[in-house]
């Protein structure tokens, strides 16, 4: 039993590896869950189109090509009964490229980035860094332009921001890197990047091909350089590239380590690993014929943007994206604008969110009582002042659906001498109205640029989130909160 839970543990686990390698960014992300969707019979909507929806059916839709939400209607649904959510989201703290990124000093090409969210900035020193995001890309055809934006990744390693040596620091107290002056990745020296540029316009110009000098400087805001590689990688000419979303990336792979094979140690765990085990939940509870006889609700997994910046945009969980969605399917069924308010007082959402495990080297940064352990099940995070959505009932709903199931639970509890972070659960709570419950699997070295996390509770989160959409509606039948008893 336990080899073939050993055996089950490995085979998630390795799909979520695949989905990291995957997703270098946000976009990546939403392109690979779209992928999985489409694989797994899930059709794709436009938020600019009517939607035809039917019970049943499974659908999708994204949203910048960041947020992607997707959802399997029940074949007993009808208009007015309630949403079954997960939220998750596809951002992680990272280095985004400036506007103009174009940097020279010291003899160095530097390339100029902005910090993306609460990073452990001192762990992206000396690492192997490429570049990817997306791209708007100019085509020209019959005299027209067209405009259209493609994902691009850079696998090589072609950039590195190097510590200072330590016979050069002595006089500081630590490592305290400034992030505007010490953070500029370095891409190339400039006396080779010369020399590189000679070269190329010598044979641009016995080519009859426009050189350097005669090119558009449209995009001298960027070194040529960086624009060769990516127009090289997209398979366009630099003149092409109109404008870009681009972040460092460390080039190391996601893998399953450790001396027993335990362990992911991976960037972006926060929060791709939640992501994927949503995703992944749907899918798997929606796909086996019959599955969606017996629901009479809609089960919904959303991945959202910018969670780590505070959700305030188009595409983030504070957008009206969780609200549109409801809105639309309950439309497609029935015109009654009044019955939104109903749906959403019948509807529930899991906030999944990763969260901190134990540290050995610092245990004294837990409560006595709330230390969730690597191996030891999804935690259900609890704050007195609302920094977590959870409550009595939305925590009992969720332990009762794993006690149902048998995985095990573990629940976390932030100091009180200590600030608590938050998540999708409380903008989504207080915004929608929506019962919710706060959850993640647990990790360390949560937001640096390498994170690690076990093996076993990946298959936990996965097999907790999809029993969530099985038994919900059972489950929420039976309770009564605030009816007459």
């Amino acid at each position: 039993m336990a080899k073939q839970q050993d055996n089950s543990a490995n085979s998630v686990a390795s799909d979520l590896i695949n989905f990291l390698n995957a997703s270098p960014t946000a976009f990546h992300a939403v392109d690979e869950s779209k992928r999985q969707l489409k694989e797994a019979g899930f059709e794709q909507l436009s938020e600019r189109e009517d939607w035809n929806l039917q019970a049943g059916k499974k659908y999708f839709f994204t949203r910048n090509y960041s947020t992607i939400v997707a959802f399997a209607i029940g074949k007993k649904y009808v208009a007015g009964n309630g949403f079954h959510i997960v939220g998750a989201h596809t951002d992680s703290p990272c280095l985004k490229l400036k506007p103009t990124s174009k940097v020279t000093k010291g003899g160095y090409l530097e390339v100029g980035v902005q910090t993306y969210g609460g990073g452990l900035w001192h762990t992206w020193f000396d690492r192997d860094l490429a570049v990817a995001g997306r791209v708007i890309i100019k085509k020209v055809k019959d005299g027209s332009h067209s405009y259209s934006h493609r994902l691009v990744r850079i696998h090589d390693p072609i950039m590195r921001i190097p510590t200072l040596a330590i016979h050069l620091d002595r006089g500081s107290d630590g490592f305290k890197p400034n992030t505007q002056s010490h953070l500029a990745p370095i891409l190339a020296t400039s006396i080779k990047d010369e020399l590189n540029r000679i070269v190329n316009d010598n044979d641009s110009a016995d080519n009859g091909a426009q050189t350097e000098a005669n090119k558009s400087t449209e995009n001298q805001k960027h070194h040529s350089l960086l624009l060769k590689l990516l127009a090289k990688e997209i398979g366009c000419e630099p003149d092409d590239i109109c404008d870009f979303e681009l972040q460092a990336c460390d080039t190391q792979p996601s893998l399953i380590a450790g001396a027993l094979k335990e362990f992911i140690f991976s960037g972006r765990l926060d929060n791709l690993c939640m992501s994927f085990c949503s995703l992944k939940a749907l899918i798997d509870a929606t796909s086996p014929e019959g599955s969606l006889d017996d629901e009479v609700g809609v089960r919904m997994v959303a991945l959202y943007d910018h969670e780590e910046v505070g959700s305030n945009s188009a595409q983030g969980a504070g957008s009206p994206v969780t609200l549109d969605t409801i809105s639309r399917v309950t439309n497609a069924f029935c015109s009654d604008i009044k019955m939104l308010e109903k749906i959403v007082q019948k509807s529930f959402l899991v906030s999944a969110d990763m969260a901190h495990a134990l540290h050995p080297n610092y245990m004294d940064k837990h409560e006595e009582n709330h230390q969730p352990k690597m191996h030891g099940g999804l935690v259900i995070k609890h704050n007195a002042n609302q920094r977590y959505a959870t409550n009595a009932i939305t925590s009992f709903i969720f332990k009762e659906i794993g006690k149902i199931h048998q995985l095990p639970i573990q629940e976390f509890v932030v100091r009180n001498d200590m600030p608590c972070g938050s998540t999708i659960g409380p903008i989504l709570a207080s915004g929608v109205g929506i019962r919710t419950v706060d959850i993640g699997a647990p990790q360390l070295s949560m937001h640096s640029i390498r994170e690690m996390c076990a093996v076993d509770d990946i298959l936990h989160s996965y097999m907790h989130l999809k029993a969530f959409f099985m038994e919900f509606s059972k489950l929420d039948s039976k309770l009564i909160i605030d009816a007459e008893v």
